[in-house]
């Protein structure tokens, strides 16, 4: 017999949000291939988004969005949908992290995000 496994859904993540037409944009993602629910951060110099990692200190050391659906960079610049702004409710559980985190990284992360107007719960 086959085994079937679900992947990670597009807004899966997704708790609430106002106004998609406000609180998503279309954005490009630098590097790697992603899943939804991939907690993003800002690239300083070129203003386009990879994983959030605490240790970087390009942007990316602050959460700032939410990826909405896969994203493959894994071969250039890719365009992408992401949350960006609130007000918004996530998934604590639904959410990805592109490193391993500490908890008080994981704290940090989700107070940047709620600097952004996205609540985690």
């Amino acid at each position: 017999m086959t085994i079937l496994t679900e992947g990670r859904h597009p807004g899966g993540f997704l708790v609430w949000e106002a106004f998609r037409d406000y609180t998503r944009e279309t954005i490009t993602v630098a590097s790697g291939t992603l899943e939804p629910g991939t907690v993003l951060g800002k690239i300083t110099a070129s203003g386009k988004y990879a994983g959030h990692d605490p240790a970087a200190t390009d942007g990316t050391e602050t959460a700032v969005a939410v990826l909405w659906g896969k994203a493959d960079a894994s071969g250039g610049d890719a365009p992408a949908v992401a949350l960006v702004r609130g007000p918004a409710i996530v998934n604590r559980y639904d959410l990805v992290f592109a490193a391993d985190l500490t908890d008080p990284e994981v704290a940090a992360a989700h107070a940047g995000l709620l600097a952004a107007g996205i609540l985690v719960r």
